[in-house]
């Protein structure tokens, strides 16, 4: 089996409301480039990747002379041949090599009729369980999506999703108002939900001193951890020797080198294994073991996936025996999807692990169609930007705090 054409389609696939994050926004929808890599026996493997608003297309289509010719089994020799070490200083394409080898592990599954788990190892669960992703975001009267900026709209949003879909872990995406302010509605979370298990993620955008004030201010609550209240190792790891809460990143340990520097001086307990931030399925699976040996927790991280990426986090998390923590996912905010059957569906805050061959998703062409249109007709958006603050942009750590008493306005 031979790769004979690689694909790529961006589309465009709208949110329930546009969500607010410390570094910008996702206006209300989410743009992801849709990968098939074409097999010589007539096999169609699928990848998918974000890019922070904006089509890769282009950077999918440049790598094609790579790629036609190539053994999809070969997945160490397709490491270098994308994503060289040395040479991705220049280029660096490990999130498209991450696409790529979605696409490869599903051809080499429908190839011999197993689900991509398989492949991996064989799975050790049925389901992942997934936290919900709570963020503050602008009111959406078109889907019906009210605001969410006060402690208690947090707490009323939480509760409705824990309703909806039985999450029993709550992951709060903060570093947009002052710390003062999102303890408040961390705090108003807790009092909701006192059963349950409770993140707070400011995506690393606080002092030293506030990340060790807020870490402080919470150990009495029932968290699960605290998640990249500052940036960087040595920060982290001053956090961690000062507050009795477990410490988890996604931002400072996303490859091996990081991970070894974590393991001799520890500065997060748990790390959150990204299949496209990593460079694929398989790497997380190394990281995992790594992880496993050195006693560290593990999850799953979400970068705002649609069903094919989400389709990689269920085959990781079905494989993986240190699963010690619920997954992330954005996916409870989507509106729709561009796979078969529709969006994947939650039972007791958990999700089945595809059965059928390879990844076990197969593109929806009249969706992918309608959302390739959507994407044409609305075009990129700035993630690293909000809308309603023209011109601004956070330091780290950041002091550019917006104002909490600030109603929101829907957005375009």
């Amino acid at each position: 089996m031979k790769i004979s054409d690689i694909r790529a389609t961006t589309v465009a696939v709208p949110l329930e409301a546009p969500l607010r994050h410390s570094n910008g926004a996702h206006w209300g929808r989410f743009v992801r480039t849709i990968v098939e890599v074409e097999a010589d026996n007539g096999l169609v493997g699928l990848g998918e990747m974000g890019g922070g608003g904006e089509s890769a297309e282009a950077a999918f289509r440049a790598l094609s002379p790579y790629l036609v010719g190539h053994d999809p089994f070969e997945l160490e020799a397709l490491r270098f041949k994308i994503a060289n070490p040395t040479a991705s200083l220049y280029n660096n394409r490990v999130q498209l090599l991450a696409a790529i080898e979605f696409a490869c592990l599903d051809l080499i599954g429908q190839q011999f009729g197993v689900p991509v788990y398989d492949l991996l190892g064989g799975k050790v669960r049925d389901t992942v369980p997934f936290a919900s992703y709570l963020f503050y975001r602008y009111p959406d009267p078109r889907h019906g999506a009210a605001e969410v900026r006060t402690p208690e709209q947090l707490a009323a949003h939480a509760v409705a999703l824990k309703r909806a879909h039985g999450f029993t872990v709550h992951k709060f995406k903060g570093g947009l108002y002052p710390p003062e302010y999102e303890l408040e509605c961390y705090r108003a979370l807790a009092a909701a939900l006192p059963e349950d298990l409770l993140r707070y993620d400011p995506n690393g955008v606080l002092s030293l001193a506030e990340g060790i004030r807020f870490g402080k201010a919470i150990e009495g609550l029932n968290n699960d951890y605290l998640e990249d209240p500052v940036f960087g190792l040595e920060a982290m790891r001053e956090v961690r020797g000062r507050v009795r809460v477990p410490l988890a990143t996604n931002t400072v340990v996303v490859n091996f080198e990081q991970l070894a520097s974590n393991v001799l001086r520890r500065s997060a307990d748990v790390v959150l294994l990204d299949t496209t931030f990593w460079g694929g399925i398989r790497p997380c699976l190394k990281a995992a073991s790594v992880c496993e040996t050195f006693h560290l927790g593990v999850s799953v991280h979400s970068s705002g996936e649609l069903g094919i990426q989400l389709a990689t986090m269920l085959h990781l998390g079905a494989v993986l025996p240190n699963l010690t923590y619920a997954a992330d996912a954005h996916y409870h905010h989507l509106m729709d999807d561009v796979i078969v059957g529709g969006r994947f569906r939650y039972r007791d805050g958990r999700i089945a692990v595809p059965e059928t061959p390879g990844l076990g998703v197969r593109l929806d062409r009249d969706k992918v169609a309608e959302y390739a249109e959507l994407y044409r007709e609305l075009g990129p958006y700035p993630y690293d930007r909000d809308p309603s603050r023209p011109g601004w942009y956070p330091l780290v750590p950041n002091d550019r705090w917006d104002d909490p008493a600030a109603e929101l306005a829907p957005i375009d």
